[in-house]
């Protein structure tokens, strides 16, 4: 399991595994927990690449980054 301190965000930081570039498992530590675990489900069994392409860029309030794009660079990191 890869661990990645997130930046920015309520979220501290995010746990994931990625195989063969299919995200396998994904766990966001702090911030928006319901909407978060909806998150990593939705994108278990995807691509990488699909995932890092949808996410990256999404800003929260103004913060220049969000916890979308927080696991979209956790990703890229661990490609």
């Amino acid at each position: 399991m890869n661990v990645y301190k997130t930046r920015g965000t309520c979220s501290r930081e995010i746990r994931y595994s990625v195989k063969d570039g299919i995200v396998e498992e994904v766990q966001v530590i702090g911030g928006c927990a319901g909407n978060l675990a909806g998150i990593c489900r939705l994108i278990k069994g995807m691509p990488v690449e699909q995932v890092v392409k949808a996410f990256k860029g999404v800003d929260c309030g103004g913060r220049g980054t969000s916890c979308p794009d927080q696991i979209a660079r956790a990703l890229e990191q661990g490609e």
